[in-house]
């Protein structure tokens, strides 16, 4: 079952080998299952794992690691001797300044206690429950696909600082796509994805919650059917909880991350300074947040280093980044708990964990009757931006705001910008929250990570014809 921890033998206690200033090694399983329904035909069924251990060492401002595929502890020693060799052969380069590689090591153990995983037959049902809804209750669609996502990650790390623990993650998704055609015939696609820490079963699959959220899906994508085109240009618009927490992790994240910051991001020179308006408070959360553990609970991070909760902006204020235990030092800040690998064979990047905006005080039903012609935009697609905070975001629903009253939706578009001129537009930040663990991050390697946050009201720019 990939939701117990196993029992495997215990790594001793690292102390760096002679002339090495810092030592870690990490044993890592990731275990995922898959699976794709269309149309009714059962079109992947999947389950995988794969694991190993790594190793890294510090020395002289050089950094050495290695991997294996293997679990034990004869494999330990003989990755972390190699890693200590791979720093040697760098120090060949010339000394580096002299670096001291602060924070304590971590001691704790953090496992998952949840249902039991669902057994085949049981996501089976639930996925052929979904095909007949579909095909009784909404004649007008021309395919229905469903997809079960699980994924676990077991890490157990061991550092020459007195680093000595064991950090679980699941999370698990459903994706429901419904295909029709619009009034010329071309195929219109829709998403909705649900997503939760833990597996399948604490998703709670039933068709009473599933129906409701089926039927959404549908409404929005008839009216998409139906769509105008969108005026391109500045516009007033709302960003659904969704997309806030897309803009906050695409588009401020990154550029708050402390290795993106030392390659030159436009955030360097700016703490203390405002990159956005006053209701805007964004944090990267290590676990918790309001005494309930987050979809991706990170206590310690892959350097062994304790994670801590980081205040990226307070009140449109830069604040902080997101650091590793070596950007930390060469910016002269606290390290973080951010240094996170995907799977074994990875080194540690500075990575975001639980990334949102926090909550205002408006109410979205308000900030859309504040606005007297322009958009609110639900869904995304895919994003990108870039160092300087530049971004743009492919919008798959929104829609037109008329006299303070949503209208006609309108046709697939982007909306893009410079995050920080955009957030310092914002004049209304609403009062729920949401979160969703259902993508990855990329940088270099694939993550896991949650994003949220309320909706926001702001100005942006809306691609047109």
């Amino acid at each position: 079952c990939a939701y117990i921890i196993q029992e495997r033998p215990t790594m001793s206690n690292l102390s760096a080998p002679a002339g090495v200033e810092y030592a870690e090694a990490r044993e890592h399983e990731v275990r995922k299952v898959r699976k794709v329904m269309i149309d009714g035909n059962l079109t992947a069924n999947s389950q995988t794992s794969e694991g190993g251990i790594s190793a890294r060492v510090f020395n002289k401002g050089y950094w050495g690691f290695a991997s294996i595929p293997a679990m034990n502890q004869k494999s330990a020693e003989k990755v972390a001797k190699k890693a200590a060799d791979n720093a040697s052969a760098m120090c060949r380069f010339g000394e580096r300044p002299r670096l001291e590689l602060t924070g304590a090591g971590y001691v704790g153990e953090h496992g998952y206690n949840g249902r039991p995983p669902m057994s085949q037959k049981e996501s089976m049902d639930v996925m052929e429950g979904v095909n007949d809804l579909c095909k009784t209750r909404y004649p007008d669609l021309k395919s229905t696909s469903i997809m079960l996502h699980e994924e676990s990650h077991q890490k157990k790390f061991n550092t020459s600082t007195g680093g000595d623990g064991l950090n679980v993650i699941n999370r698990a998704a459903v994706y429901l796509m419904m295909t029709a055609e619009d009034k010329n015939g071309q195929p219109v696609e829709l998403m909705e994805a649900i997503s939760s820490k833990g597996n399948l079963a604490d998703l709670e699959l039933s068709m009473g919650k599933l129906e409701p959220i089926l039927d959404d899906l549908h409404g929005h994508l008839q009216a998409k059917c139906n769509a105008v085109p969108a005026r391109g240009g500045d516009h007033k618009i709302v960003l659904s909880p969704e997309l806030s927490g897309m803009l906050a992790h695409e588009a401020m994240g990154h550029p708050c991350e402390a290795d993106l910051v030392l390659g030159g991001a436009v955030t360097g020179n700016l703490v203390g300074k405002s990159v956005a308006s006053e209701l805007i408070t964004m944090m990267d959360l290590a676990n918790s947040y309001n005494g309930e553990e987050l979809m991706i609970p990170v206590y310690a991070d892959d350097e062994g280093s304790e994670s801590i909760d980081v205040i990226l902006i307070e009140n449109g204020i830069l604040r902080n980044f997101m650091t590793s235990r070596e950007t930390a030092a060469k910016l002269g800040i606290q390290p973080t708990g951010n240094a996170r690998a995907y799977t074994f064979n990875d080194e540690p990047l500075v990575r975001m964990r639980n990334t949102a905006i926090l909550p205002g005080s408006s109410k979205l039903e308000d900030m859309i009757a504040g606005i007297e012609n322009g958009y609110y935009l639900m869904k995304t697609g895919n994003g990108q931006a870039d160092s300087t905070t530049e971004f743009m975001f492919g919008i798959t629903l929104a829609y037109e705001i008329r006299n303070g009253k949503l209208g006609s939706a309108i046709n697939d578009t982007t909306v893009s910008g410079t995050a920080i001129n955009m957030l310092k537009t914002v004049d209304a930040v609403s009062d729920d929250m949401h979160w969703e663990c259902n993508g990855y991050c990329g940088k270099k390697q694939p993550m896991v990570v949650s994003s949220g946050g309320p909706a926001i009201r702001a100005v942006a720019h809306l691609g047109g014809e």
